[in-house]
């Protein structure tokens, strides 16, 4: 880090360049001072090339005072972040000899970062010697962060794709071994892989962010016609909680199956059969949980199934697996209950 204080000496020579270099291109400094672009001059008849003028955009960029950049190294100025790589890119376009525009991360004054192109010209004198040299920088740092968000983002986007994909591949892959007949196999995995895209559409008008309960289950519903004229057998209690993706996702798959199992077997198969769905936040020491109620009444009597379905896996081995819950369902012979246990998430209801 280069000293910012400066010998009484050093700073008088350091005006007198200045003074000089104002009068030698009056017209074209006042021109430079008044651009956005920031610029320095540096006097290449002396060691390690110090600044013998800075425009206030310079200034502005980098947090320097004025007093402080005269009479300065450039290269010890510009050592402030930038790696050896760059320093070595900025030592070559000094000397004139590479057509390289070094670009270098830059600790401003105040410690913060921004990212500069710097384009390094020589001014010769009448017989073609280096007697300066014109810098000038462009500040990228906007672009530079937008292409780290936009990494971020890829790798997010390849980490969603890649679980999406294993559902999907789950789903195939248990429809399969569940079921012969093609029809029942097309319309399982059909009817999976649309629940999966709903809950997609919800993330997505949210920007990923999260979604609400009530929305989830709206979507899960929304294939098996609970419309205005069966809305009374169809009751939900429960603040709009949000939920991260990962919560939302598991969740939509969830109740998918209750909602498919209900118009089956269940509830929605006759018509006087009713669902409630409840919910609320459970304090726990270790952690609060969110406990869901899923409970049929008025169907068809329920009985125990002889196997576990592939439903039943989805849901238990989903919100296990993702959430790290818990899963019991009742099969009641006046209903079938299916209470989830999972982590609450750490947003408030209704944000």
């Amino acid at each position: 880090m280069p000293n910012s204080s400066k010998s009484p000496e050093g700073q008088e020579a350091g005006e007198a360049d200045v003074e000089r270099f104002r009068e030698g291109l009056g017209p074209f400094v006042v021109a430079a001072d008044e651009t956005r672009m920031a610029m320095v001059f540096t006097n290449a008849r002396v060691p390690e090339n110090p600044i013998i003028y800075a425009n206030d955009a310079f200034l502005e960029l980098t947090g320097w005072d004025r007093k402080e950049v005269l009479g300065k190294s450039f290269n010890s100025l510009m050592a402030r972040g930038a790696s050896p790589e760059a320093l070595q890119e900025i030592e070559t376009a000094v000397g004139g000899h590479s057509e390289i525009v070094p670009e270098i991360c830059y600790r401003r004054e105040d410690g913060s970062q921004f990212w500069a192109s710097i384009s390094i010209s020589p001014v010769k004198d009448k017989s073609g010697s280096i007697v300066q040299h014109f810098a000038s920088f462009i500040d990228h740092t906007a672009h530079k962060d937008e292409q780290t968000n936009c990494a971020m983002l890829i790798d997010e986007l390849n980490h969603r794709v890649k679980n999406t994909l294993a559902t999907v591949q789950s789903i195939v892959k248990q429809s399969t071994r569940t079921a012969t007949d093609p029809k029942v196999i097309r319309e399982s995995i059909e009817s999976r892989i649309f629940a999966l895209s709903r809950s997609h559409d919800i993330l997505a008008r949210e920007n990923w962010k999260g979604a609400g309960l009530h929305d989830l289950i709206d979507a899960a519903l929304e294939p098996f016609a609970v419309t205005d004229d069966r809305m009374e057998r169809f009751t939900v209690e429960g603040d709009n909680i949000r939920l991260v993706p990962k919560a939302a996702l598991a969740l939509s798959i969830a109740f998918n199956e209750l909602a498919t199992n209900a118009f089956k077997y269940g509830a929605f198969s006759n018509d006087s059969g009713t669902v409630a769905i409840t919910w609320g936040i459970a304090p726990s020491t270790a952690e609060n949980r969110l406990i869901l109620h899923w409970r049929e009444q008025g169907g068809p009597p329920v009985t125990h199934p002889s196997r576990t379905g592939f439903g039943t896996q989805m849901i238990e081995r989903g919100l296990a697996h993702e959430l790290g819950g818990s899963v019991d369902i009742d099969y009641r012979p006046s209903g079938l209950v299916c209470t989830i246990d999972v982590p609450a998430p750490r947003v408030a209801p209704n944000d």
